[in-house]
């Protein structure tokens, strides 16, 4: 790889050195101005009035935005797999809307142009890249997945079954129309949102729907407590890693003073093996 390609690399997509951290902090910055100014441009007042201002700052961060996308694909050996991954899929929706929006600009078009301007607010997603933290909290996401797909799997019954009990106790005449209506009640007051639109009125309904109540409290602690104790699990299991990003295949995460990259075995500091 060539020197300034290698340089570009680390500043781009390395965090621990000065000028990529720098590179980051600017980055970051331009995320959240730019939903900041998609926020406001969705306020007519505020829209009339610094129309302008806030079109103009808009194409300075796609600007911005556009040479970094080109920049993080001629920097890899490897640019398709950047191109079709996550971020990188990420880093071109949030790039292209403006672009397209002028292309297509027009009287006819107009609604269009209002939704692919509004897909700009993906570059919130953007962030994740640069929060280390999350990365552990994905690894509890995946690690409690089956034990919140089983408890959600039970709650789903515990609604049907007490939906059901309610359509047949308190009935129509009290608001209880059909069976889904009345498991779309017993989900709303299992998780205390009670909108209130749907309400038991006899003693038996009220019974019961207390007893429905109570549980919630319990039900809305269980997710918590399974993600508590994987995110735990988690932190324990963390190794001293850097954010050094593998120019073969994309990779990061590595362990302090790795050598290769841990999924495609390519050098990560090949002008030092030399």
């Amino acid at each position: 790889m060539n020197i300034w390609r290698k340089k570009l690399h680390d500043i781009i997509y390395e965090a621990d050195t000065p000028a990529g951290k720098v590179f980051d902090v600017i980055l970051l910055v331009l995320i959240i101005l730019s939903v900041v100014f998609v926020m406001l441009e969705s306020v007519s007042s505020i829209d009339a009035k610094y129309h302008e201002l806030l079109y103009i700052g808009e194409w300075v961060i796609t600007i911005f935005f556009t040479f970094e996308y080109i920049a993080r694909i001629i920097t890899v050996k490897k640019p398709f797999r950047y191109i079709f991954s996550f971020y990188g899929i990420i880093d071109l929706i949030s790039t292209i809307p403006l672009y397209l929006s002028f292309i297509l600009a027009g009287s006819s078009y107009l609604l269009t142009v209002r939704a692919l301007r509004l897909l700009r607010i993906f570059r919130i997603l953007k962030i994740t890249r640069y929060i280390g933290a999350s990365n552990r909290l994905k690894r509890a996401l995946l690690h409690s997945r089956p034990k919140i797909f089983v408890f959600l799997f039970a709650v789903l019954i515990i609604s049907i079954i007490a939906g059901t009990l309610m359509y047949l106790i308190e009935g129509e005449e009290h608001g209880f129309n059909s069976i889904p209506h009345s498991i779309y009640w017993c989900i709303v007051t299992l998780t205390t949102v009670g909108y209130g639109d749907i309400s038991p009125s006899t003693p038996l309904g009220q019974f019961i729907a207390s007893i429905i109540m109570i549980m919630g409290y319990g039900i809305i602690a269980v997710p918590t407590g399974i993600m508590t104790v994987e995110y735990s699990k988690a932190a324990q299991e963390h190794i001293d890693i850097n954010t050094q990003n593998c120019t073969n295949c994309g990779e990061s995460n590595h362990k302090d003073n790795a050598k290769y990259c841990h999924a495609c075995g390519d050098a990560l500091n090949p002008e030092m093996d030399a």
